[in-house]
């Protein structure tokens, strides 16, 4: 039962870390919480949850053969992931809210999109696995004398913990959301747009850079 007891507490504390940094996954996860509601970002989290359950069963299943391609392609993913988040961005900056919003009123929410998006944005960036793998090392995850149970019970909570932090973000995110008018959600989309926007240009200089050199 104590062996049980650790795995869960453990698996839950690499799901709320895998996901705790605020990459562009998370800013995108905010911004549809502001403007399209709080399930449309937590539906955007939980694709985000799928992409990281995924990634950790390749680390713990294929750890080896993963790393040595990620090692192999690190500067072309780099690249790859930075262009997805290049373009998304470009199509953020250039969103009215406001006929957003007027769509909504007319058109049914897609929480099948949001979750889709969710996990290509998550699954677009496998350098995560360098994360998963440190945080695996540091909470002894992948020990010789577990069972396959303990390990199913592993990786469930790692979902589990994932998901959790996406429902605390979005419950918060969406409590402060009244305060935001179509002005603010304007403004919110332009900031958010123009972080993404660094990032990937970051990422693609990078990724070029490296590559070139």
């Amino acid at each position: 039962m104590e062996l049980f007891l650790y795995i869960i507490l453990r698996g839950f504390a690499i799901g709320v870390l895998i996901s705790a940094p605020m990459g562009p996954v998370g800013v995108l996860c905010i911004q549809r919480t502001l403007n399209k509601g709080r399930w449309a970002g937590f539906y955007t989290g939980l694709g985000a949850a799928a992409s990281d359950l995924l990634y950790s069963l390749l680390a713990g299943l294929g750890l080896s053969m993963v790393i040595d391609f990620i090692e192999t392609n690190q500067n072309p993913l780099q690249i790859a992931g930075s262009i997805v988040l290049l373009i998304f961005a470009i199509y953020l900056l250039r969103r009215n809210p406001v006929r957003e919003l007027k769509k909504l009123r007319d058109k049914k929410k897609n929480y099948v999109q949001d979750l889709i998006t969710g996990f290509l944005f998550t699954v677009s960036n496998p350098l995560i696995l360098f994360l998963i793998i440190g945080l695996f090392a540091r909470f002894n995850f992948m020990l010789p004398d577990y069972s396959i149970y303990h390990y199913m019970l592993g990786y469930l909570f790692i979902f589990v913990g994932a998901i959790s932090w996406w429902f605390v973000i979005t419950l918060f995110v969406n409590a402060v959301r009244a305060h935001f008018n179509l002005r603010s959600m304007w403004l919110v989309n332009r900031i958010i747009g123009a972080i993404i926007l660094i990032m990937s240009l970051v990422g693609l200089a990078m990724g070029v850079n490296n590559y070139i050199s």
